[in-house]
Formats: C-alpha cells, structure tokens, sequence
C-alpha cells in the first residue's frame, strides 16, 4: 500500500508508491549515453584554455605552469553566461509592495579534469579529491566577501539534470547577497529540532540510519550514504560525514581524500545500477556567517553539511507542482538495497 512519510527536518511530505514500484531497469532509458553527440571541440579540455572566460581564478597546478596554460588538474573560470554579475554594490529597494535586490554575484565553473571525461564516477579518486580542495577554496574566499551571504555548489549531469552540449565533467558555484529558501527551511527545522532535543537531527538521523542499516548504501572512512527515509527521487542518496560539521569548507585536508573515495563508490553504484543515468548534486552548508546582533549562535552546533545526489528519472507534474508532496515509485529501501549490493 502506498504511505505517506514526512521528512523528520522540514516537514515536507513524500508519497512511497509503492503499486508503481520501478526497478532500476525501468529506468534505462533515461540513460547519458542516449543523449547525442556533444560540442566539438571541448572549451574545458586541457589545451583549450584561450576558450573560457579570463580570468583564470583558481587552479591546481603542475610546478612550473602558468596561469591560463596548460598543465592543470582542476581549474576554475568565470561562467560564459553569468546568472549574476560580480560587479556593483548590493542595492536593496522596493518596487510599491515588491522587493527587489540587484543582481550582484558570482558565477564560477570548476572543471574537474583535463581530460575529456564527463562522468565524476570516471575520474580517478586523486582527482576527486582535487575538486573537493577546489570547492573549499573557491566557498572560503567568496566568504570573505561581506556581499555575499551563501554560495550554492552544484552539479548537472546529463541533460535532464539541466547540464549543456558540453559533456566534459564540470561543477557549478553560484555565491548569492541571499540564503535560498530551501536552504532556509533546513536552517530553521534544525535549530527547531536542536532546541527542543539539544542535539543535531542530522546526527541522529546518521545514528538510526546506521542502527537499522535498512537504507544505507556505503560507510567508509567516517562518511556514510544512505537514501533518506523520505526520499523524494528514486534512488535518492545523501553523503554525510559523520563527524558534525556545519560548515564544507572546514573539511580537513586529510579528510578530502575519504569523501572523493565514498563519491567515487556511491556515483559508480549509480551508474551501473543505473546505466549512466543524469543525475544533480547539490551540497547544502551552512550560510556565510558574519557576528551582528541577534546572530544564530547555535547553528555550529544545530546544522550539519551534506551532499545531496538526486538521478534525474522521474518528472515532476502537476500533482507535485500543486501540492508541494512528492511521488517516489521507488521505495527508499529497495533502492538501497541494491545499490549496496552492486559492485563499485
């Protein structure tokens, strides 16, 4: 029978189809692989670096090169096409009973690898491990500047997932004068959850998961993955350390070798269970933080970052659109299942 199941965080509620239950192979046709040929020749290969935007702003480097050549590992380059603009002061007016705020930002896009590979599941774990240390660095300095109250990391991998023509493996940071909404909901149901019970839901969450072990997916190396209880999207997983910590980029360089190697598994997993399916990676973290009257003091202690992977095999409709409920026609369960038993 289907059930409904409310996410524990913010209260947002899922429908478990259970009479629609779809097997991975259900999904095959979605597959990357289906989706054409891409744009020749790449801007993000290594000896094309004339083709992105100056200037280079960051970059993992052999000894020895410069700048805006090759002899890269990660790189990272302004977008081509902007969402919002570096440029200017953040201006806040209203517009009669509208609220408005120029469009000041940033856009960056960090290639993950010189060579023309576009799944992260085929890169080499050292080279994971790379973008990893890229998104730090790129979130603590974009933190720095007072404009700026949080800086969204993504990936879109396939176009279903909202990727380009360009199939060579890339992530996305958008730094924003504004926390997203639903970003803000997190914030607020944990702070909720840790003034009730003086304790972070997510670490709780990550103590049920691991006492049930019905949904989880990997443990490795004080990380785990498991599909959440209310997964909106089949085969949903989340990535947590299991150390608390609010804050991404306060992931110690020794630790950044143990996420790139549970990323690795659990995008592996994915793409042979799946057949290579498209697929969304969205970390969520804690906001810029800069002390001011009435300052969340808590939230060191109340929030905890995460990596969400979300497989792009189901179309949100009407149904979800109206009612703000998900439809899942693969139980979280299942889904775990067989990803842990399939090999990396």
């Amino acid at each position: 029978m289907p059930e409904f199941r409310k996410d524990p965080i913010i209260g947002r509620w899922v429908i478990v189809a259970t009479e629609r239950a779809r097997r991975p192979s259900d999904f095959v046709p979605h597959s990357v692989s289906d989706e054409g040929t891409a744009e020749s020749p790449c801007p993000f290969c290594e000896g094309k670096e004339d083709d992105t935007p100056p200037p280079e702003i960051f970059a993992i480097r052999n000894p020895g090169t410069k700048p805006g050549s090759p002899g890269w590992q990660v790189r990272v380059v302004p977008s081509v096409s902007p969402v919002l603009k570096i440029e200017g002061k953040i201006e806040r007016h209203g517009r009669g009973i509208y609220d408005v705020i120029n469009g000041v930002g940033a856009h960056e896009i960090i290639i993950e690898t010189p060579q023309h590979i576009y799944n992260m599941a085929d890169l080499p774990e050292e080279q994971i491990a790379n973008s990893i240390t890229a998104w730090i660095e790129r979130m603590t300095d974009l933190g720095r500047d007072p404009r700026f109250k949080y800086a969204m990391l993504f990936k879109n991998y396939g176009l279903a997932a909202g990727s380009g023509k360009i199939r060579h493996a890339h992530s996305q940071l958008i730094a924003m004068p504004v926390n997203p909404i639903r970003l803000k909901d997190e914030l607020v149901g944990s702070r909720q959850y840790f003034e009730y019970k003086e304790r972070c839901i997510y670490c709780d969450i990550i103590k049920q998961e691991m006492d049930t072990g019905k949904r989880i997916v990997a443990d490795i190396d004080g990380f785990i993955a498991f599909t959440p209880f209310a997964s909106r999207f089949p085969f949903e997983m989340w990535v947590l350390p299991k150390k608390h910590g609010a804050d991404f980029s306060s992931l110690p360089k020794d630790k950044r070798p143990d996420l790139a190697r549970i990323l690795k598994v659990v995008l592996t997993k994915l793409k042979k269970a799946l057949v290579d399916p498209p697929y969304n990676i969205i970390l969520h973290t804690a906001p810029f933080r800069m002390p001011k009257a009435g300052y969340w003091k808590t939230i060191d202690e109340d929030f905890h970052w995460h990596l969400e992977i979300m497989p792009r095999l189901t179309r949100v409709a009407g149904f979800e659109w109206g009612s703000g409920f998900y439809i899942n026609p693969t139980p979280p369960e299942d889904a775990a299942k067989y990803l842990s038993e399939m090999e990396p």
